[in-house]
């Protein structure tokens, strides 16, 4: 197959690439750019640690091509927060003690994220726990129990983490 030139701005920053036109995003992002962060699991969309903003919706990175993604936006969480800085939903994760083994971190972070962002814009976005457990539904952490995940993005979603 012949490569084809993607441009496309990546955490505010414009990448232009040759990309065979079967390259998921996820590993154009990992291999091609070194934006490790974006996580593979199953590579079938079930896990959600792929996850990333594409024009400020999430998706799964694993599905996607690369070539689709040519001319729009992707927000990955390397680029949620200037380096050395967290993020209101990153900070309230690390608060309420989320994480383990933190394979699933950049997948609920970015699902969070997006979430979060809709939240600031003033659009609707779950605030009870059933509708934030509903929300992250398609992310998996083998490690957690959820719980005090939920209490993050609880937290994040009520405004807690706007000072």
């Amino acid at each position: 197959m012949t490569d084809r030139e993607i441009t496309i701005t990546i955490n505010g920053l414009v990448k232009t690439a040759r990309v065979e036109p079967r390259r998921t995003l996820a590993d154009f992002l990992r291999h091609d750019l070194g934006l490790t962060a974006t996580h593979l699991g199953c590579e079938h969309g079930v896990c959600g640690a792929c996850t990333v903003l594409l024009d400020g919706e999430t998706v799964r990175s694993c599905l996607a091509l690369a070539v689709h993604a040519d001319g729009h936006e992707v927000t990955t969480v390397e680029g949620v927060a200037p380096p050395g800085e967290m993020h209101a939903v990153q900070k309230a994760l690390w608060e309420s003690g989320a994480f383990q083994c933190g394979f699933c971190t950049p997948g609920f972070v970015m699902a969070i994220y997006g979430m979060e962002q809709e939240r600031a814009a003033g659009l609707p976005c779950p605030r009870s726990r059933a509708e934030i457990r509903e929300e992250l539904s398609g992310n998996i952490c083998r490690c957690s129990g959820y719980q005090k995940i939920i209490d993050g993005a609880e937290a994040v979603l009520a405004g807690e983490g706007d000072r």
